[in-house]
């Protein structure tokens, strides 16, 4: 059994504080890491900090990029266990996704529609939530997610345990709780192995 990790944010932007102004809802983006300290972290959003209208698939980092610039980002991390093989499925989707990434957009429309719960999805077309969504569908991971997702409705999935709230840059991994946490799945594995 492996982890993902899914981080919902709110960075205060004009733009996250439109959609949050409309929805009231408490984070406007979602991310999607393959590592606990979130260096493999992924999404739709922004591809320049100071250009919101140039936006695509993006890899993100706590430190550096909008994240950076917008220092004081609130942040929700959720830790999600998976298989082995949905795990390497989600890796080499989101492989496919950095190989090809001239070939996505940003769905500004889907985005837009969304709020009236309404689906648009052009082709190679994603917002950041769309995107998570579709990276867990077709790593057959059951979240049991709408159609329509934000999000919002990622706090409603039962998988995802919620492992840090608070500002996104304080984030930090505890190295001994991680190593705990890995010895204990890897000890709860084999006892699965040696009762089946």
């Amino acid at each position: 059994m492996k982890n993902l990790y899914i981080i919902l944010t709110y960075t205060g932007t004009v733009i996250s504080k439109m959609i949050k102004g409309y929805t009231k809802d408490e984070y406007c983006h979602c991310s999607i890491a393959l590592d606990e300290e979130l260096n493999q972290m992924y999404s739709f959003g922004r591809l320049k900090p100071y250009t919101p209208l140039l936006a695509g698939f993006v890899q993100e980092n706590i430190h550096e990029g909008t994240f950076k610039r917008f220092y004081n980002t609130k942040a929700k991390i959720y830790s999600m266990q998976v298989t082995d093989e949905q795990y390497e499925k989600v890796k080499n989707m989101i492989e496919r996704f950095k190989k090809n990434k001239s070939k996505y957009k940003f769905n500004m429309i889907g985005l837009c529609s969304a709020g009236f719960n309404i689906k648009i999805h052009p082709k190679n077309y994603f917002y950041c939530a769309e995107f998570v969504k579709y990276i867990l569908d077709k790593a057959e991971i059951e979240t049991g997610l709408p159609k329509v997702v934000k999000p919002e409705h990622f706090k409603k999935v039962e998988s995802l345990k919620e492992i840090y709230t608070g500002l996104l840059r304080n984030y930090k991994v505890d190295k001994k709780d991680s190593l705990k946490l890995k010895i204990n799945n890897t000890y709860k594995n084999k006892e699965e192995v040696t009762v089946v």
